[in-house]
């Protein structure tokens, strides 16, 4: 019968399979083992349910969760890049900074996001993910509105920190709601549909800055660009708070039948759905694990250049030789270039599962060529080298991608959370490096950063590439030892067993 699960507590499998890399038998009557959804797991095993009434489960869940998620990193990524868009209004000479000052704010506000970064996964995975997500934006969104009241570089800094720390949260846990609410296959579109808010965000974030350039009475112009997006985060942390629900055992939008729907559609990703047990075995074999290093310098090497797509992005067009309203919608292409590579890239990864890495390749290689042509290109192609920047928006379909490989290719919750820990932790790193690439003394041509933005790219493409054959390598390996015991993996990962010790864990590549 479809969706119909036999939970095999007394599998051979499963007692002979290690649960921290020794053999071992995993208890099922230890409440650290198992997933906080095996209560409604433990009932699929008399489910009976047509493929109807699960696709009906899948729409009631996009429903509910890809809005939520859509809107919220929409205004997460408007309100971190909110200096970009004011820097071009008088922020400088609003808050009595100059060019060098401004190129550390970009770098403070990853410092806040570094350091909530391990505090956050333990934090997400020990407390109720929905709530938790819905109250830091809500925090956020106070602390954006205040930051008019900043008159210096103290000040803003101090306000860019605290950003930092609370808009750290939001990233780790999107991808943790998207392990414990899709299959591995329904991941990638799912998350390219928020992560494509990016793209939207850049084209809505250019057209509110060019309505902000008309304003010409109240306060600074700068100011009402914090405010805007300020209140608009307010208001969707609230709505988040009633609307977005903190596990799918618990779902109070799905009736009981369809809980169970729900449960069982995510087990089969072998992962479980969530365990707030810490758990010592999994924090040393993350550690010990290739794929932990190998995210972590991918990440890295894709956001040293994300500052010249964010931060610095008016000022690059600027020098250019566009006027300041010039450099607010010239920015709306690069917006609609990620926003279509993103949705792109979610199809086609959701229609040939196999095609993530690859996608990632092509979506990097194109950013290599973008950056090439902005080191390359004479100085005086102003349009050449403008769509050379818009070229460099591929990147997010790049980094939205190896989400999917903490998402789809790490089980076990501390593992998981720890992974996308360090995963954001790099993301940090390339965050506070690209900032200083751009040298006060170099604008507006700014030589130095194109090189750097070149170089982040090709060590990106170098770790994509060596993930690939890890993974591809790893998967032969367990195919050579037999076929896998699907219903003692989805029992395996309702333990909380990691994909290095589930034998009939697969990669998705």
């Amino acid at each position: 019968m479809a969706g119909k699960i036999d939970p095999l507590g007394d599998s051979d499998a499963i007692k002979s399979a290690p649960e921290t890399g020794t053999p071992g038998v995993i208890s099922e009557t230890s409440s650290a083992n198992l997933d906080d959804a095996y209560h409604v797991f433990k009932e699929t095993s008399t489910l009976d349910a047509t493929p109807e009434e699960s696709k009906q489960v899948l729409r009631k869940i996009d429903r509910r969760i890809v809005p939520i998620l859509f809107f919220t990193y929409m205004l997460q990524y408007l309100d971190k890049n909110s200096i970009n868009f004011a820097a071009t209004f008088g922020l400088k000479e609003g808050t009595n900074i100059d060019g060098g000052q401004y190129s550390w704010l970009g770098s403070i506000f990853y410092f806040g996001y570094l350091i909530a970064q391990f505090p956050a996964g333990y934090l997400l995975q020990r407390l109720p993910t929905g709530k938790f997500t819905s109250l830091t934006t809500i925090a956020w969104g106070i602390i954006l509105m205040t930051t008019p009241a900043c008159h210096n570089f103290g000040g803003i800094a101090t306000n860019r920190f605290l950003l930092g720390l609370t808009e750290s949260i939001i990233n780790p846990a999107f991808v943790f709601i998207m392990s414990m609410w899709y299959t591995a296959a329904e991941q990638p579109l799912r998350l390219e549909t928020y992560y494509c808010t990016n793209g939207i965000a850049t084209m809505f974030g250019g057209l509110v800055g060019y309505a902000v350039g008309h304003i010409t009475t109240g306060l600074a112009q700068w100011m009402y660009v914090f405010i805007i997006f300020g209140a608009l985060s307010l208001v969707q942390g609230i709505i988040s708070l009633i609307w977005l629900p903190d596990l799918p055992a618990t779902a109070k939008f799905l009736n009981p039948k369809e809980r169970i729907i729900a449960v069982e559609r995510v087990s089969r990703n072998r992962q479980g759905v969530k365990n707030q047990h810490f758990k010592k075995d999994q924090a040393i074999q993350f550690l010990k694990d290739p794929k932990t290093w190998i995210l972590f310098v991918m990440a890295t090497g894709a956001q040293v250049p994300n500052s010249a797509l964010t931060s610095f992005a008016s000022q690059i067009i600027a020098g250019f030789g566009f006027d300041a309203l010039g450099t607010q919608y010239m920015q709306i292409p690069g917006g609609a270039v990620q926003f279509l590579a993103l949705i792109t890239g979610g199809v086609v990864c959701s229609k040939w599962p196999g095609l993530r890495c690859a996608t990632m390749t092509f979506a990097n290689s194109v950013c290599i060529l973008g950056a090439g042509l902005l080191v390359g290109l004479p100085l005086t192609n102003k349009w050449g080298r403008l769509v050379a920047l818009w070229l460099c928006y591929f990147q997010g379909l790049g980094f939205s991608m190896s989400l999917t490989m903490v998402s789809s290719n790490v089980a076990g919750s501390t593992k998981k959370q720890l992974t996308s820990a360090l995963l954001f932790t790099g993301y940090c790193v390339g965050n506070i490096i690209g900032p200083q690439t751009f040298i006060d003394s170099e604008k507006p041509y700014y030589k130095s950063a194109y090189v750097a933005m070149l170089v982040g790219y090709s060590v990106k493409l170098v770790a994509i590439l060596v993930l690939y054959v890890y993974m591809y390598r790893e998967n032969k390996r367990r195919d050579a030892l037999g076929p896998a015991d699907e219903r003692a993996a989805v029992e395996l990962g309702m333990h909380d067993v990691t994909e290095l010790d589930n034998p009939g864990f697969r990669y998705s590549l």
